[in-house]
């Protein structure tokens, strides 16, 4: 499984990305580890993304959208910032 250091959250030119990820495993009823077995990467790795401490990569976006089977806009989503 890949992992991807964690990176100080990402802020550009003022706009957040943000996520639901942790509202889509309750519905779903999986662990941070049943999906990141599902999107091939750690746990670890899924723990950041959802915490909003990393941004994942385009593919990775994706891939954890297809799992919950939503659109990607349906579990990621920008926010402006201060």
């Amino acid at each position: 499984m890949g992992y991807f250091s964690p990176q100080p959250f990402i802020k550009q030119g003022g706009v957040i990305m943000k996520n639901n990820i942790r509202v889509e495993r309750a519905i779903k009823n999986i662990t941070q580890a049943d999906l990141a077995e599902q999107v091939n990467v750690s746990r670890q790795t899924i723990n950041t993304i959802e915490s909003n401490k990393y941004v994942p990569s385009t593919v990775l976006a994706l891939k954890i959208a297809r799992a919950f089977g939503k659109p990607l806009e349906d579990v990621f989503m920008l926010e402006e910032g201060d």
